[in-house]
């Protein structure tokens, strides 16, 4: 997921976004528990992306204060 493809989602966008990355790091985690993940780093990949949807609904944020 490439940040500026981030910056052009309005601020609706981005929560729907979240929801959805946190919900697919719940699955992953899960898997993970089991034993049936194939690809170890779709974790770290996925806490990589919910970062970047943070850091930019907090520069939304900011700016427009």
């Amino acid at each position: 997921m490439k940040v500026s493809d981030l910056r052009e989602l309005r601020a609706d966008e981005l929560t729907d976004k979240l929801d959805d990355l946190v919900k697919r790091l719940f699955s992953l985690r899960a898997q993970a528990v089991t034993e049936k993940l194939e690809d170890t780093n779709a974790v770290k990949n996925v806490k990589r992306d919910i970062a970047r949807v943070k850091t930019i609904m907090r520069q939304q944020e900011l700016k427009g204060s």
